[in-house]
């Protein structure tokens, strides 16, 4: 009798555990939305105090951004923005383009708040090939094979660069930059 038992529970039991694996599973927490993650807090900002006017804060960047081989593409009218790209490997591109506003404070705007945010693109290399075949009917079946690959760049993440020390850098080069401007004065 027990081993009748243990034959007839054996394959009882393996139905019982392959029935369970087959239940839902719980549904899962959905994932934070990326703007809960924003803290909006005074330490963290994306903008320094300089004692400087409008003009000369946002020349001072200008500056630092070229100092640091960024290609300037506008600058003027309390604005800068610039450029650099970068190869780490060998099929990805980064880019990070930097935007930087100049804006007064005070009543004579003697001193002024840069505000600066860089963003990041992360891009790969596609490649993707095309044939064709060339037939000429009059000399009979005679085909060419014709084939070209083409590689084209894919943008693959943007995201902006979070505050912290590569901003304090920036900041820092700036602060230099108006003290150079100044003393040449």
């Amino acid at each position: 009798m027990p081993r009748i038992c243990t034959l007839l529970l054996a394959p009882l039991l393996a139905a019982l555990l392959a029935g369970c694996s087959a239940l839902p599973s719980l549904p899962e927490k959905p994932p934070k939305a990326v703007y809960q993650g924003e803290k909006f807090t005074a330490e963290e900002t994306f903008s320094r105090l300089f004692d400087a006017n409008v003009d000369d804060t946002c020349e001072a960047a200008r500056r630092a951004l070229l100092s640091q081989g960024y290609v300037i593409s506008k600058a003027g009218g309390g604005m800068v923005q610039g450029a650099k790209r970068f190869q780490p490997e060998g099929e990805v591109h980064v880019e990070i383009a930097f935007n930087v506003v100049c804006v007064g404070e005070g009543a004579k705007q003697q001193v002024a708040t840069a505000y600066v945010s860089a963003l990041q693109d992360r891009y790969v290399i596609k490649k993707s090939s095309q044939a064709a075949s060339l037939g000429v009917s009059a000399l009979g079946s005679i085909s060419v094979p014709l084939s070209s690959t083409q590689d084209s760049m894919v943008k693959v993440a943007s995201e902006t660069i979070p505050a912290g020390g590569f901003y304090d850098r920036f900041f820092t080069l700036m602060q230099r930059m108006l003290r150079e401007s100044a003393a040449d004065r």
